[in-house]
């Protein structure tokens, strides 16, 4: 009772928040709330309504104030050119962190609790002044008792409990979505919030980030592409994680790298090389490539090595979609459109029938204009915008496994762009992509398949006569079938029953606290009609939360 409490508390806030940055027509533009579209009228800023900037703008400014958690959903959301108008998605993608660090003296504290040992039996010099402080972490700098320099990262107090808090919300507006609205089903949006909670929990786990940064290191030893630092695993714990510190000039900074003699062109090929080999070949991808987060190196201008940090959010790929994704790759290079609707078709991610000639059509009025043009003059957001346009009319479904992979392949775009806008993407993609072709369908690949299936057939083999001769004797005594009782179909449309009228109870509730919470928003001037809103605004809220609360209580009854 409590946490539906808490919650519509600070849905309240949310909306609150909403509603002073001039987006009250938000709210009241869902599906849920447009019978109370009427309320727009009664408040009266409405009335005389001042110039304000753009509602991108708006949002922004919002989710900004609304904190770290919604800042980070905000930036995976810009990618989602399906779901957001394009002056709304490219707005987001301005998101940054930009949390105030907390004490220094508590980080340290926190180090102490973490390692069991003072700082100064850990290190020769702890500095409490932040490098960097954002949603999750912040970063000190730090010398190890052998003269090493590193960094020490703190995961920030308090924050899994405010993550918490804020994902049910999010899980809340998402089931709304999918229930109410139009494009819920196809979009996903449940999945889409699922996908995002598993990513910025993985983030709170700093042993999980270490894995990760030392398989990326392992996947490039020795590389000239990328260099990945050392983490320190002695030091390292769950909230607490210290790491080789590495200096670079900051991939954003194009002055510094012209100065500094670096080749442009060969750091932007390279860079593209870099997001197909973790993708493609180790399956295994850096998904927070933001120039905040990329380093290049100064020992070799002409043949310039990125250097990454920051490994909370990394992403792989099912094989399944890995080869889908590389064959789309590749027949979208060769343009090959048939291929590209086929394979589209064959996955299962747009319906089965399909007309493919009409869906190859669409693909080739979008896609064939951007060849032969440099980076510059090709907006992937535009391309993946018009693509989702085009998908929508085949009722094609969105993949919320790929996300991370799409935010990637926007950063790169984005860095690229920045580097050297005259770049040829096509040309450096397909190369890498064919040999990448080659290997997973010649004798090397079934050779390479053949070794790991032995084994298991090994095992399994010797078995295989016997299970067979037992399916077929119990086909033939017509003992092979789904044993699903009648009691279970009943208590199943029971509890059916029971969730739907606990929806249909929390949404009316949700309704009542939004409504109150706007009518609460009206300036208190005299007059006989404004006398009576904080009242009815206090019933309508009271009504609301007395709803939530034995919605939560049925559900917590089972």
């Amino acid at each position: 009772m409590m946490v539906a409490l808490r919650q519509a508390l600070r849905l309240a806030r949310i909306n609150s928040v909403l509603i002073r940055h001039g987006l009250d027509e938000i709210i009241l533009a869902t599906p849920l709330m447009r019978p109370l579209r009427f309320v727009l009228y009664l408040l009266p800023w409405n009335w005389f309504r001042r110039a304000q900037p753009p509602r991108a703008v708006r949002l922004r400014r919002a989710l900004e104030e609304l904190g770290p958690i919604f800042v980070k959903f905000g930036q995976i959301m810009s990618t989602r050119r399906d779901l957001l108008p394009e002056d709304i998605a490219d707005e987001l993608a301005e998101l940054q962190d930009r949390v105030h660090p907390f004490p220094g003296e508590q980080a340290r504290a926190m180090v102490e609790t973490a390692l069991g040992k003072p700082v100064s039996e850990l290190f020769a010099h702890f500095d409490e002044v932040p490098l960097a402080s954002a949603s999750i972490a912040q970063v000190h700098s730090a010398r190890l008792l052998d003269g090493r320099e590193v960094v020490v990262k703190v995961v920030r107090p308090g924050i899994e409990a405010i993550i918490r808090r804020d994902l049910s919300l999010l899980y809340l507006v998402a089931e709304l979505a999918e229930r109410y609205w139009s494009e819920g089903r196809r979009l996903r949006p449940v999945e889409s919030v699922g996908e995002y909670e598993r990513t910025i929990l993985d983030e709170l786990d700093l042993m999980r980030e270490a894995a990760s940064a030392s398989q990326l290191r392992r996947n490039f030893e020795g590389s000239a592409l990328l260099y990945v630092p050392e983490i320190h695993w002695d030091y390292t714990r769950p909230r607490v994680m210290v790491m080789e510190r590495v200096s670079g000039i900051a991939i954003s900074d194009v002055a510094r790298l012209r100065a500094a003699g670096v080749d442009l062109k060969v750091l932007a090929e390279r860079g593209v090389e870099i997001f197909f080999t973790q993708v493609m070949r180790h399956n295994f991808f850096h998904a927070d490539m933001h120039p905040g987060n990329i380093f290049v190196a100064r020992d070799n201008p002409a043949a310039p090595r990125y250097i990454a940090i920051d490994f909370g959010i990394m992403g792989s790929l099912a094989p399944a979609d890995q080869r889908y994704l590389a064959e789309n790759f590749l027949a979208f290079f060769n343009r090959d459109y048939r291929r590209v609707a086929e394979l589209h078709v064959a996955s299962g991610w747009v319906p089965r029938g399909t007309r493919v000639n009409e869906f190859e059509a669409a693909i080739r009025s979008v896609c064939e204009p951007i060849f032969e043009r440099p980076l510059k003059d090709i907006s992937f957001g535009g391309l993946l915008l018009r693509l989702f346009q085009t998908a929508r009319r085949f009722h094609m479904e969105v993949q919320p496994q790929l996300l991370l992979l799409q935010k990637t392949l926007l950063n790169v775009e984005g860095l690229g762009r920045q580097l050297y806008p005259e770049l040829d993407l096509w040309s450096t993609a397909k190369p890498f992509l064919e040999r990448w072709m080659s290997e997973q369908l010649g004798s090397r690949a079934l050779l390479r398949e053949l070794r790991y299936q032995a084994p298991r057939w090994g095992e399994t083999l010797p078995a295989l006569p016997g299970l067979a001769h037992e399916v077929l004797q119990q086909a033939r005594a017509g003992q092979l079938r789904l044993d699903l009782g009648s009691t279970e179909i009943e208590r199943l449309r029971r509890d059916l029953r029971r969730a739907n009228q606990r929806s249909v109870l929390s949404v009316l509730g949700a309704a009542l606290v939004v409504s109150a919470t706007l009518l609460l928003g009206l300036p208190q001037t005299p007059g006989p009609v404004m006398a009576g809103v904080p009242l009815v605004s206090w019933i309508l809220g009271g009504l609301g939360l007395y709803l939530m609360l034995v919605v939560a209580a049925a559900g917590d009854g089972g």
